[in-house]
């Protein structure tokens, strides 16, 4: 029986890392995953690219031989469609969504399990990040976007695991889940380059388990709210938080990008959280 594990993440000495190629690539206009060598025997290595919404999802799984091509590949099949059935059941952009159905009050969130633990979560983050992440001060009333995608993420990479399959990343823009080991059998090695100084040299992490959620990293400006004024957010460029759940780093970077260097102090002490680029504008 396997038994979850707190996320591992180490900050190598980048002396030491020159020489070796990252797995994934965070930061950049476009995710990139770089071919950082061939799997190791007896395993299964998986990439698979898949666009739910708006969002483009790429999966990569790394699954012991004995589980079996085909099981492999049902693991796959079951991850995508629960990240295609959260957009079409949970995006508030979908006029039949749970979500807006919500806002309309047609419904309560007791009526649907999963939609109660959005719920909960967005309530939880709004207490965790003094009211800077607020799913209910948006245009229109309740909004989860700000962690919907990591909640989408994190509900696939459990599909995977309940699969079999406990070796993975899965990337949705600038934001990645991992868990476990790449196909070479080391750690997944994340290379996150900052948001706006592209000759920066990359932050370097190698990881086994934990998430990386980058809000403003697009250039989008305008798509977070300030929930104390109503109106956009201007005082960074973006901000990127790690952490153990993806669905918290990202609710935990929309409230960095809305408070501005203010949001630091959720990250002192023992935060399992940390802030890696806060860039103001």
């Amino acid at each position: 029986m396997r038994i979850d594990e707190q996320p591992r993440t180490r900050w190598p000495e980048l002396s030491g890392f020159r020489h070796r190629r990252p797995d994934l690539r965070l930061g950049l206009r476009t995710q990139r995953i770089d071919r950082a060598g061939a799997a190791i025997a007896d395993r299964i290595a998986v990439q698979h690219t898949v666009h739910a919404g708006v969002v483009e999802y790429t999966l990569l799984l790394n699954a012991p031989g004995w589980l079996g091509r085909r099981a492999v590949g049902e693991a796959l099949r079951d991850a995508v469609a629960e990240l295609r059935a959260i957009d079409l059941t949970y995006g508030p952009t979908r006029p039949e969504s749970l979500v807006s159905r919500l806002r309309r009050e047609e419904i309560s969130p007791e009526s649907y399990p999963p939609l109660a633990d959005l719920v909960d979560r967005c309530v939880a983050m709004r207490a965790a990040t003094d009211g800077w992440f607020d799913a209910w001060a948006v245009p229109g009333g309740f909004d989860p976007g700000g962690l919907l995608g990591g909640w989408a993420v994190e509900r696939a990479a459990a599909r995977l695991r309940a699969n079999g399959v406990h070796d993975y990343a899965v990337l949705a823009g600038a934001d990645l889940v991992v868990r476990g080991h790449a196909p070479h059998g080391g750690p997944w090695r994340v290379a996150v380059h900052h948001p706006t100084e592209r000759d920066r040299p990359p932050l370097v992490l190698e990881m086994t388990e934990g998430a990386v959620g980058t809000s403003g990293v697009t250039g989008r400006q305008g798509h977070v709210i300030d929930p104390h004024t109503g109106q956009p957010a201007d005082q960074l460029v973006a901000a990127t938080v790690i952490g153990p759940d993806l669905a918290v780093a990202d609710a935990y970077a929309t409230a960095l990008y809305a408070a501005g260097p203010t949001g630091l102090a959720w990250f002192r002490g023992g935060s399992e959280y940390r802030a890696l680029f806060v860039d103001r504008r």
